[in-house]
């Protein structure tokens, strides 16, 4: 994938596969590229050059809801609730199908207990601290049952127990789903405790890529 913003090249040829089963952390100082190459995944961003595929199929990820369409879900850095709203109104924000309020409650309470994300489905958003809130993203992204989720510095807003908790939870969907992560982080420790591989970026390129055991 290559990306240019003028004079600027934020992506230069850069390959990366992310697999099922694993979780592939992406390192690299502010300005690296990381953040410009996970927005061309989620459709947010369109490339100079390159291909994507997805599921072995070449694919033009046009926008984010092609990119759901395929499968790749994103929890940002940067919070996107609404603080008026509780929990599960914001997790079904977005949805293109008629509302049956009963079930889509319903279904929040359940993507919850399923992967460990205890929260009260009712609680307004602006209550909420902010792992709470990281949270309900998570919550938000996992109930499209997505096979590829990106996570970009998710751990930026929350306590170390907080991301702890999060990473045994992200293990656990992992192995047992087989769903391919990518990790956005700027915690070399973190990356070291909860990455499979790691794809190093600088000025734009991949400068290294390797197990993490190798780290």
């Amino acid at each position: 994938i290559t990306k240019r913003y003028g004079p600027v090249v934020a992506c230069d040829t850069v390959d990366l596969a992310l697999l099922p089963g694993q979780i592939h952390g992406i390192l690299g100082e502010n300005g690296a590229g990381k953040s410009t190459l996970m927005k061309i995944l989620i459709g947010l961003v369109q490339p100079d050059n390159g291909s994507v595929f997805v599921a072995g199929r070449e694919t033009v990820i046009h926008d984010p809801r092609t990119a759901a369409d395929l499968g790749i879900g994103m929890v940002h850095q940067h919070l996107s609730l609404v603080e008026s709203l509780t929990v599960w109104e914001n997790v079904v924000l977005g949805d293109h199908r008629r509302l049956d309020r009963r079930a889509a409650r319903q279904q929040v309470t359940e993507t919850a207990e399923h992967y460990g994300l205890d929260i009260d489905p009712d609680r307004r958003v602006g209550e909420l601290s902010a792992g709470l809130r990281q949270r309900v993203e998570l919550i938000k992204c996992l109930r499209r049952d997505p096979a590829i989720v990106i996570l970009d510095e998710p751990t930026s807003v929350l306590t170390p127990a907080e991301s702890e908790q999060l990473f045994r939870t992200l293990r656990d969907v992992v192995a047992r789903e087989q769903r391919a992560v990518a990790l956005v982080s700027h915690k070399l420790a973190e990356i070291l405790h909860a990455t499979d591989k790691v794809t190093i970026m600088r000025q734009g390129r991949v400068v290294d890529q390797r197990s993490t055991t190798d780290a």
